[in-house]
This record gives C-alpha cells, structure tokens and sequence, in this order.
C-alpha cells in the first residue's frame, strides 16, 4: 500500500483517473512543491531541492493539477520548514506569491515534509468531497504519516540524486575516452629522420585531457614544419578543436610554404568555428635541415629556446592566438642553428606546474636547466626527472605536457679549415682508388665518427620490428653480407622488444631510442630505454630443461641470443635507464692481412 492510498483510505476518496499503484507525478525543480485538486484530496509526493528531472517523466493525470512551486526566499519556504503540523492555507498570514497561487488553485490545508531539519517537500490537499473541514484526528494522521514518510522520501531522493551522479560520471569518463582517442589519433607516430639532427619529443597527457598537439609536416621543398600548440578548455571540446586545427595547418603549409601565411589563413578558417571563450596558442616554425635555418611566427604560445655556446636564448615571436579575432599579423622571424645548437618548444603544462608548496615550476627554472649540454632524447629525460622531483609524489598533473627538441648534430661552431680539408682528401682519394660503378670503401677514411640514424619509436609492442627495419634501412650504404645482416637485424629486433617490454613496459607514451652509427671500423647500434622494470639481469645461458622444470625464468633468451648475433654487446646502465650498445665489425675496414671473421 502506498502512502498516497493510506491518506485515501482515511480521509477520502483520490482523485478520479489516478491508479492506486501509479508514481505520482514529480515537478523538476529546487523548490519543495506538489501538485493540487482544487475539488478533492490530492497527496502528492514532491521531489526535494536539488533533485533532477527523472529520466522518464512519469504519465500526467487529469485529476492532478500542475505543481505550484516554493521558491527558497519565499516567506512560505521558511514558515514550512520550522512548522511543526498541518499549515492551514486559508488562515496563514503571509505575503508570500507561493501562498496565493496555492489559494487561487484551492489548496485548504499543506502538510510539510520535513526530515533533519530540512523541507525536502509538501502535501497540498484541496476541501474535502465532503465539504466538511479536516478534524483533529485526520490532521493528526496526516501530521503522523508525514513524519513516517519524509525520511524514506529523503531516501528515495538521494538514491536517485546518486544515481544522476554516478551517470553524470560515466558520461564525463566517456568523455575523456573519446577525447584521449581523438588526441592520440592526431599525434604523430614517427618523428622525421633528418641527417645530422636529433629529434626528441614527449606528450604526457594529463587526466583531465587539454588540447595539447605538436605536428611535423614534410613540405615539398625538401624543408619540415614544426608546430607545438594547445587548445583551451579540455575535454571533447578542446580535442575536436585540436584536430580541426591540425588538419588546416597540415592542408595550408605545404601551398603556402610561409609561418606568416600558414597562421594568417588558419586563423581566417577557425575563428567563425570556434566555440565561445576557446582559442588556440601555436608556434609554427619551419627548418631547412641542409642550412639549419629556421623561419618561425606565434599565434601567442610560449617563446621557444634555443641553447647556444654562449647559453640559453628565446625566439621572440608575438601574435594573437588563433581563433580570437579577425584580421590578425603574424610577423615572421629566421634564426640559424649551427652545429650542437638545439631548439626547445613546449607546452605550458611543464613551466605552470605547481610544486607541494604552490610555486610554479617556471621559465627560469627551465632556461637554467636547459644550459645542459645533453642531447634531445636525454635533455627531455632530464626536464621531467627535475619536474617530477619538483612536484613530488602523488602529484596531480594539472594540464598536459609537450616537449619537442631539435639538435644539430656536430661539436660547437663549424668545422675547423684542417678537419675541412683533411675530409675533402679523404672523399678525393675514395674516388681515385675505386671505379666508377664501385660503392665508395663502407668504412671510413677519416678519424671522424658518422651517425647514420637517431630516431626514438613509441615503448609498445610490435616496435620491435620497425625498430629493425630502420636500422637495416640505416646501413644498407655498408653493404653488410647477408647472413651477417639477418643476425644484426634479429639482435637489433630482440634488442627493442626488450627495451619495450622491461624499459617501457608496454607503454606507447615512453619511448625507446636508436642510434646507429660507424665509429672507426665498427657498427655501433645503441637502444636506450627508461628501465621502468630496473636494470637488464645478466645473460645466463638458458637451459631448456630447467625452463621446464620451473628453476629458469620462462624468458631469458632474449640477451644470450643477442650476445651471439654480433660481435659484442653490452648493457650499461644510466640514471634515467639502461643502454644496450651491440658492435658489429665492419668486413673489410681493419688490416686486410688480418681479415674479421663472419
């Protein structure tokens, strides 16, 4: 038995048309309020302040009137909440606009509900079929069954409050599902491979997902585009936007082929798409690898730096952010890189990160850490171990974080006019001593060490083998013999997987990174991780049996197989990981009298 149908079986008979077991109907509103019948009983149950529309409204009546609501600041609102019975409608002196819409409708008596102290609700009831007034005895028993049932309707009410809650949860965590999707969809998979440069770059989303993205676009005139920016707001939002923006400056750079251009036009087509109160902060800065030139222009994003022998320097570079107004300049600016100078751009979420005691990591904090002369993949390494020493443990990351770092490879300055020289000879003795159809010697003539590859892959499963198909790209001008190439390319394969399985473990967001180079007579490939699961262990030879038996790890092989595919291997640990270094003898570079063994 309901509550509704215990009043109407003391008092009266309900309204006509409502069913015994139908919900009555709930009003969506704060205020504490039901719905009347200005001819006969009518006990409807209110929803309490705060409380949301239900899903599925519950179906109107033709004997229930609309819901007269109470405003908190009405005097009404407050007389109900300290009244200790029935309130009788007709005799109450107040100058209250709820009270005389409850007059007007026929409302006689108000039973508030009441429950801690707090009004969640209140029964109208109309004159009786009667016509007789409420006795004693039927304002005792609605006084009596009002107490009973407040609290379960208090119940009821935080129950369904909860379960808006936890859906209003289950859609923002959706959200954020869709919106780190979004995001990591537009993130580039490779970075660009560019003879004598280093190429670095993280993306450390944090929970709440920004508009943080970086780009690299290959333009026709052999040059690349660099673009770092971020996107206000975060969520759903501010990733769409992120695209959307990606997806012009990938379409406009290689037509325009100028920052000044690219940004002016960007601008043109998001401002009448964005959204209120959101814009986008880019820097957008295109490098001529062969020259180290760089020309830039910024829609209003941090001022990249550039570390240089006499120190820590910025591009200064100003402009509005895309998408706030129209008709906006982006004055472009060039610099040049020279030989172990790098270029820093970031995103906000490194420098306003908030340590324990409320003090913001900062741009000197960052200009003095970058005066190190450590090269892109470990200089990165380097600012996120001085962050999260910063921040210190269970720190909450407030907004995303982008690096990106461009190095030219080489000691300071240019080359000196003897080394200048001494190459030039070397080239022109190479080219006297073979025929013309004949690859130049694999080995080097000089004393000069050469990178053929640096390139950092995405810590996940599967890397393994890209991992190795660019090293074999890398070397394919030494010319290795087959069979020593095949074992290169397996110790390189197992080499990565082992770097992303204990290094990253498993984790797209850590990368590993490669380098391959010829120093003197040898191939040196080197894969550094981050040694998340600590360092290698060492390279017992397994043992099928004991594997079996349980007394052997089930892996194990990796590092023993390695140690037979080249000529040597070694693990060295660092502060940020550990670095698996594999030597291969190249044929034909020693004494020839004393020619290296396959």
């Amino acid at each position: 038995m309901t509550f509704i149908d215990s009043i109407r079986r003391t008092v009266g008979r309900g309204p006509r048309g409502v069913e015994p077991d139908e919900a009555p109907p709930h009003p969506a509103s704060r205020d504490a309020s039901t719905a009347a019948e200005g001819t006969a009983l009518d006990a409807s149950l209110p929803m309490t302040a705060g409380e949301p529309a239900p899903a599925s409204p519950p179906a109107a009546t033709t004997a229930t009137g609309a819901a007269i609501e109470i405003a908190p600041s009405d005097p009404l609102f407050a007389y109900l909440q300290s009244a200790t019975g029935v309130v009788d409608a007709e005799r109450l002196e107040l100058e209250s606009p709820a009270l005389d819409e409850l007059r007007a409708a026929g409302i006689r008596v108000i039973v508030p509900l009441v429950t801690q102290g707090e009004l969640i609700g209140a029964l109208y009831l109309g004159p009786r079929l009667s016509d007789q007034d409420y006795s004693t005895d039927d304002r005792k028993l609605l006084s009596t069954l009002a107490a009973q049932a407040a609290p379960a309707i208090r119940v009821a009410q935080l129950v369904r409050e909860q379960a808006v809650e936890i859906q209003a949860r289950e859609r923002l965590e959706q959200e954020m599902r869709v919106a780190t999707l979004i995001q990591q969809q537009f993130l580039p998979r490779d970075l660009p491979e560019l003879r004598d440069w280093q190429v670095a770059a993280y993306y450390g989303p944090a929970r709440a997902v920004g508009g943080d993205f970086y780009d690299f676009i290959a333009l026709p005139d052999g040059r690349i585009g660099i673009v770092v920016g971020d996107v206000t707001d975060k969520g759903v939002p501010a990733a769409l936007i992120m695209a959307r923006t990606q997806s012009v400056l990938r379409g406009e750079a290689p037509r325009l082929m100028s920052p000044t251009k690219v940004l002016e036009r960007a601008n043109e087509i998001l401002l009448p798409e964005m959204p209120a109160r959101m814009f986008v902060t880019c820097l957008y800065m295109i490098l001529d690898p062969e020259t180290g030139q760089v020309v830039y222009a910024n829609a209003g994003h941090n001022l990249p730096y550039v570390r240089t022998a006499e120190g820590v320097l910025e591009l200064r570079a100003t402009g509005m952010p895309l998408g706030l107004l129209p008709g906006m300049d982006y004055p472009e600016h060039e610099a040049v890189l020279a030989p172990g100078e790098s270029v820093l751009l970031y995103s906000d979420g490194l420098v306003e990160a908030h340590g324990q005691a409320g003090d913001m990591f900062g741009f000197p904090r960052l200009r003095e850490l970058l005066a190190t002369e450590l090269p892109g993949s470990e200089l990165l390494d380097h600012l996120l171990d001085e962050l999260h020493g910063f921040v210190g443990k269970g720190w909450d990351q407030e907004d995303d974080i982008t690096l990106v770092t461009l190095q030219r490879t080489g000691g300071w300055g240019l080359p000196s006019a003897e080394a200048t020289a001494e190459a030039a000879a070397d080239a022109e003795a190479a080219a006297a001593d073979a025929p013309a159809h004949h690859a130049p010697d694999v080995a080097p003539r000089s004393s000069h060490d050469r990178i053929l590859l640096r390139t950092s892959l995405p810590g996940e499963p599967g890397n393994e083998r890209r991992a190795m198909d660019r090293v074999a790209g890398a070397v394919a001008e030494l010319e290795i013999a087959g069979d020593r190439l095949e074992r290169l390319k397996t110790a390189v394969s197992e080499a990565a997987m082992n770097a992303i399985e204990y290094g990253s473990q498993n984790d797209p967001t850590i990368p590993i990174e490669i380098e391959a180079a010829v120093e003197g007579a040898e191939l040196v490939v080197r894969i550094t991780d981050r040694g998340l699961s600590g360092p290698l262990g060492g390279s017992e030879e397994p043992d099928l049996e004991k594997k079996l038996a349980g007394e052997q790890k089930p892996r194990g092989w990796g590092l023993f197989l390695i140690k037979h595919m080249v000529d040597a291997m070694e693990v060295t640990p660092h502060g940020t990981g550990q670095t698996v270094t594999l030597t291969l003898h190249l044929e034909g570079a020693g004494d020839a009298s004393d020619p290296v063994q396959g």
